[in-house]
């Protein structure tokens, strides 16, 4: 065996080593029931519950629907195209297998901007989520009058972040094990809620229920809620590749994603956008216990609470994991409990001001999707159709030049250019900070053009600048080696 593939697999091994918990590539920890308990405990969270209550801003009910399916049926799609199908089937974390697309420097260079600013946001903004739900039980049950940012509100959100970082610290099996108590109980929760609004509000009520804080233009508000939802869909790219590299298949990695971030999460966010379209709040901790009554609202606050531990976990768990291997072998180095303590920095910090994320959800679940969308139409466009799905195993941790997906400096121009116009695009499109639009934006929304146009970039500038470095030009895997006998 040659010194190159002893050091791959070195690599390897090093690539999810939880302290003394290692769980190496090859050895699955979730089969399909597991994954899909996952899923829909990632999917009912707090969040899933403001997305439809911020859908409600904008639009009614019938509108909102057809902005929530169409919204999350292609983000998840695109998503799980760009994440999980390579990392299953290869066993490898996302981020490795994305040096094939932008280069290890490249890599770094997303993973410590874009994907890590995002998934600190996403934890703040979880454990705020957990802050305010718990506030509000302990209103309902001591009496107590916690604001949604009092003081209490960020001491809870601390609270959160330190039990994600316990269970973070015992490795994946925890958060299936502890997914397995969670996830089941939300879904009964969530379904209990549903069919309290259907027999305590009419049909008719409830389709006529205008929109909470809608612009005058009906078509604008409209495409803002289709883009708000394609967003949501993006949004889990960054964690889903690490984690279905750990499921036993590919059907378990695929298909719980869907069923997960795609049907659980449409039926949490319909009991949001109809509670708070009824109810006139957006904010699920505020309309819960008005809606299932005291003890069923607080039983439905408990849960929803810890199923924000089980996201944050999760998120993090993927994020750091992607720091580990971005950092190199400084990251490596460190232990898997402090590289986790020092992520819980920043969202500890912006925990201390509760509604920095919390009021201004849409502006932040759009501009991350601007770079996501981006990002996944590149990745797809180059794992789908300039690889043809086949990667050299080996090649991905192999050093330098003797790697077959070296390119000059570690950055792949074609691919940091492809992603940089998608993102353009976007915003060019739709502004998330100013919400200014064009008029195409009404019918295009802004995600789908980005994915489009990186995609279609990636594909014309990589035979102009690539034509020797990447492996592009040399047909990815050797001839002797397909990627099934690599693996």
């Amino acid at each position: 065996m040659g010194d190159g593939l002893m050091a791959a697999e070195e690599d390897v091994t090093r690539e999810a080593t939880f302290g003394s918990l290692p769980v190496l590539r090859g050895e699955r920890v979730w089969n399909f029931t597991d994954f899909t308990w996952v899923n829909v405990g990632l999917a009912i969270a707090t969040w899933a519950f403001l997305v439809g209550g911020s859908t409600a801003a904008l639009v009614g009910f019938r509108e909102g629907l057809a902005a929530m399916i169409i919204g999350n049926a292609i983000g998840v799609a695109v998503m799980l195209l760009a994440s999980v199908v390579s990392s299953q089937r290869y066993g490898v974390e996302q981020y490795t297998i994305l040096r094939s697309v932008y280069g290890i420097g490249g890599v770094a260079l997303l993973v410590f901007t874009v994907v890590l600013f995002t998934e600190m946001g996403w934890s703040a903004l979880l454990g705020v989520m957990f802050g305010r739900a718990t506030a509000q039980v302990s209103n309902e049950v001591f009496g107590t009058h916690i604001g949604p940012n009092a003081i209490v509100v960020t001491l809870l959100a601390l609270l959160a972040l330190a039990i994600a970082w316990v269970v973070l610290a015992k490795g994946p099996l925890t958060i299936r094990w502890f997914n397995r108590i969670v996830a089941p109980g939300l879904a009964i929760l969530t379904f209990g809620m549903a069919v309290l609004l259907i027999t305590e509000t009419s049909w008719s009520e409830l389709l006529n229920a205008p929109p909470l804080e809608p612009f005058p233009d009906e078509r604008l508000n409209f495409a803002l809620a289709v883009e708000f939802n394609l967003g949501v869909g993006l949004s889990w790219w960054p964690v889903m590749g690490s984690l279905a590299r750990l499921t036993d298949k590919p059907r378990s990695g695929l298909w719980p994603g869907y069923i997960g971030l795609f049907g659980a999460t449409l039926v949490a966010q319909v009991v949001g956008m109809a509670a708070a379209l009824t109810l006139g709040d957006s904010d699920p901790t505020v309309w819960m216990v008005p809606l299932g009554g005291q003890w069923l609202g607080i039983l439905a606050l408990v849960f929803i609470g810890f199923a924000n531990l089980t996201s944050l976990s999760s998120i993090v768990y993927s994020t750091c994991l992607a720091l580990r291997q971005a950092g190199g072998n400084r990251l490596t180095r460190i232990r898997w409990e402090w590289l986790t303590a020092a992520f819980f920095v920043l969202p500890a910090v912006v925990s201390f001001w509760p509604n920095l994320l919390y009021d201004k959800f849409l502006v932040f679940v759009t501009w991350s999707g601007a770079f996501l969308a981006a990002i996944a139409g590149t990745v797809i466009a180059d794992y789908f159709v300039l690889r043809r799905q086949r990667l050299q195993l080996r090649g991905l941790y192999e050093p330098g030049k003797a790697s077959p997906y070296h390119f000059s400096g570690g950055f792949n121009v074609a691919g940091l250019v492809s992603t940089g116009l998608g993102a353009v695009v976007y915003v060019v499109l739709y502004n998330p900070q100013t919400l200014a639009t064009k008029p195409a934006f009404d019918y295009i929304t802004a995600s789908v053009p980005a994915a489009i146009v990186a995609a279609v970039a990636h594909l014309v500038l990589t035979p102009l600048l690539n034509r020797r470095g990447g492996g592009y030009a040399t047909g990815h895997v050797p001839a002797h080696r397909t990627a099934k006998e690599t693996l």
